[in-house]
C-alpha cells in the first residue's frame, strides 16, 4: 500500500494514498471515477488495514467543486465508504471533534488541506481545487469554525499536500481574473509571453488563505510534490481519466 503519511502519534494519523502501477487500478480510491468498483474498495481495505480502522468508519463526501462544509457524527459513519450514493453530497470539506472516524477527501491535481487541533481533538479535510479556491472554502470553512465552534485558530495545525504544481497549472485569463479578485493571490501568478497562459500556484494561494485566517505560518506544512511530474500522483491535467488520491485523518482516542 503506497501512502504518503504526514502524521502518526498515539492519537492520530493523516496521510495521502499515492499512485501505484502495482495496486488494482493504480491504487485509485475514489468510486467515482473507477471502472471497477471492487478494486477500489480492495484498496481501501488495505488503507484502513493500514491506519488501524474499519471501512466502516470512513466518511466521504460528493465533492462538487463546492465551498459547502459539513460537520461528521458518529451517525455518519460509512458514508460513502462502500457505495458512492451514501456520500454526504454537494461537500467539499469535512470535520468533526469526535474519535474513530476516518475523514477522507479525494483529489487528482487539486489541493487537499489536513488539519487537526489537539487542544479540542478537531480533525477536517478539505478538498480545494481552484474553483473552492476562489469560492474560499478555506477562509469560509476556518472562520465558521473560529465563530460558531469556539475554536482557536493558532491551536490548528495544518498539512497541504501533494497538488498541481504551478509549472503545470497554466489558466487562461478568465480564471486568473477569478485569482486576482482575492486581492491577495497575485503575487503566486505570472504570466508566460510566448504561451499567453498565467500560472498559479494554487497551493500558496491555500497556504495564504490558512494565514489570513489565523492560523500561524509555522503551523503550516506544505508538500511541493507535483502530482503531473511525479510517478506517484493521479492528474486529471496529465489524463482525465485517472484515479484520486485519498487525503485522510483519524483522530484514534
Amino acid at each position: 500500500m503506497k501512502t504518503k503519511i504526514f502524521l502518526q502519534n498515539d492519537n492520530y494519523i493523516a496521510g495521502m494514498s499515492m499512485k501505484d502501477i502495482k495496486a488494482p487500478e493504480f491504487n485509485n480510491m475514489a468510486l467515482h471515477v473507477c471502472k471497477n468498483p471492487e478494486a477500489v474498495l480492495q484498496n481501501r481495505q488495505k488503507l484502513s488495514a493500514l491506519v488501524g480502522c474499519s471501512l466502516q468508519d470512513f466518511v466521504c463526501a460528493n465533492q462538487t467543486h463546492s465551498a459547502n462544509f459539513h460537520r461528521v457524527v458518529a451517525n455518519d459513519k460509512g458514508r460513502g465508504s462502500k457505495q458512492q450514493n451514501t456520500a454526504i453530497a454537494n461537500t467539499d470539506a469535512l470535520y468533526t471533534f469526535e474519535p474513530g472516524i476516518m475523514l477522507v477527501g479525494f483529489t487528482a491535481d487539486c489541493v487537499p488541506v489536513i488539519f487537526h487541533d489537539e487542544t479540542n481533538g478537531l480533525i477536517g479535510v478539505i478538498h480545494s481545487g481552484w474553483q473552492g479556491t476562489v469560492k474560499e472554502i478555506t477562509i469560509k470553512l476556518f472562520a465558521h469554525l473560529h465563530q460558531n465552534e469556539g475554536c482557536n485558530m493558532t491551536n490548528i495545525k495544518v498539512q497541504i499536500g501533494d497538488a498541481l504544481s504551478q509549472e503545470k497549472f497554466e489558466v487562461d485569463e478568465d480564471v486568473f481574473l477569478r485569482f486576482k479578485s482575492l486581492a491577495y493571490a497575485e503575487e503566486f501568478m505570472y504570466y508566460n509571453e510566448q504561451t499567453g497562459k498565467y500560472h498559479i500556484d494554487n497551493q500558496l494561494v491555500v497556504k495564504r488563505q490558512c494565514e489570513l485566517s489565523g492560523i500561524p505560518s509555522e503551523q503550516i506544512v506544505l508538500d511541493r510534490t507535483c502530482t503531473f511530474k511525479s510517478p506517484d500522483g493521479f492528474s486529471y491535467r496529465e489524463d482525465k481519466q485517472c484515479g484520486r488520491h485519498a487525503a485522510f485523518i483519524i483522530r484514534k482516542k
